[in-house]
């Protein structure tokens, strides 16, 4: 099992909408605002970092709001 954080900016006054489509997607095991350089941060665990990318672009990129992402994998040692 791999695990990525993916750091996620919003339109302003788009927060709590893209909050709430965000968390209804089943892939995504935790999820918060943040105050920062970030709006949102969720926890994403799959079989491998390709589903973990692939996700990514195809579930999260094209929600309404959302503008930028940036995605952590986590190492496997």
């Amino acid at each position: 099992m791999s695990s990525s954080y993916v750091l996620i900016n919003v339109e302003p006054g788009s927060e709590s909408n893209v909050f709430e489509k965000l968390s209804k997607l089943d892939f995504i095991s935790d999820i918060n605002h943040l105050f920062g350089d970030y709006d949102i941060i969720v926890k994403i665990e799959a079989e491998g970092i390709g589903i973990i990318a692939g996700l990514v672009v195809s579930s999260i990129r094209p929600i309404d709001g959302i503008f930028n992402t940036k995605t952590l994998a986590c190492a496997e040692f």
